[in-house]
């Protein structure tokens, strides 16, 4: 790849307020990206937006709930509208909730299941008539090692995550004729907010580090550099894979 492998590009990230959302943004701003963020937190969604300028790529903050339908097409109108294109997705919004199955209400299953899943379904489906229509393109789902990786209490979390696998993997077909590339991104136990609570019990952390065969978590700026790649024209010939980026975990 080049110095900028992404100048000229324009980018929508979700989940874009904090965590491996903010070091994506930040990573695609530094290969020359121009990038709108999204997210719930416009406070949180400005911090991001400072270090996207920081990196020398222009921000655009869209507040965006992407359960909503309304709310994708909205996203990716604006987009358009005041970054002049659309040339990569990175679907990054998630949620995760932690206790045995028999204890979750449908209420709260469904809540994230909205979020994790279909919200990924609502920003593709608003994004693929810009990318299909210019013939060029590039998703990038985020997973979860949790996909291929059991570990009680996060069964329903689990679930949306293999089913993004399995969605990456038929999209990533059914436009590979449109020159559109659909990849995903399976993070293992990265230092983030949200697994946070993972760690709130040393004898836990402890625990989830040994079945990690690097025995560390990682760390967010190690997500960048392979949002960049798939981002960029290097993985124009890969499309519907899943990268598992967990130090080991899911391999061994």
């Amino acid at each position: 790849m080049t110095a900028r492998p992404l100048a000229g590009k324009v980018a929508v990230v979700t989940g874009a307020s904090r965590g491996l959302g903010r070091a994506m943004a930040t990573a695609l701003a530094e290969a020359g990206a121009h990038v709108a963020l999204a997210a719930r937190s416009k406070p949180d969604l400005e911090q991001t937006a400072r270090l996207v300028e920081a990196a020398g790529g222009r921000a655009l903050v869209v507040p965006t709930d992407v359960t909503s339908a309304a709310d994708a097409e909205a996203l990716v109108a604006q987009t358009v509208a005041e970054l002049g294109r659309l040339d990569v997705v990175v679907n990054n919004s998630g949620v995760a909730k932690v206790k045995p199955l028999v204890d979750w209400t449908p209420d709260e299953w469904r809540a994230l299941v909205d979020v994790n899943l279909l919200g990924v379904l609502a920003v593709c489906r608003a994004a693929g008539p810009h990318l299909i229509a210019q013939r060029a393109g590039k998703v990038i789902n985020v997973a979860s090692m949790l996909a291929a990786v059991g570990l009680s209490g996060y069964t329903v979390y689990s679930a949306t995550k293999g089913a993004i696998v399995a969605f990456t993997r038929t999209l990533g077909v059914e436009w590979a004729r449109h020159n559109v590339q659909v990849n995903a991104i399976a993070p293992g136990w990265f230092d983030t907010d949200m697994s946070a609570p993972a760690w709130a019990d040393p004898k836990v952390g402890e625990r989830l580090v040994r079945d990690i065969p690097m025995r560390r978590i990682g760390r967010p700026g190690e997500i960048g550099p392979l949002a960049v790649y798939l981002a960029s024209a290097a993985s124009d010939f890969m499309t519907g894979q899943t990268i598992y980026l967990d130090g080991g975990h899911s391999a061994a």
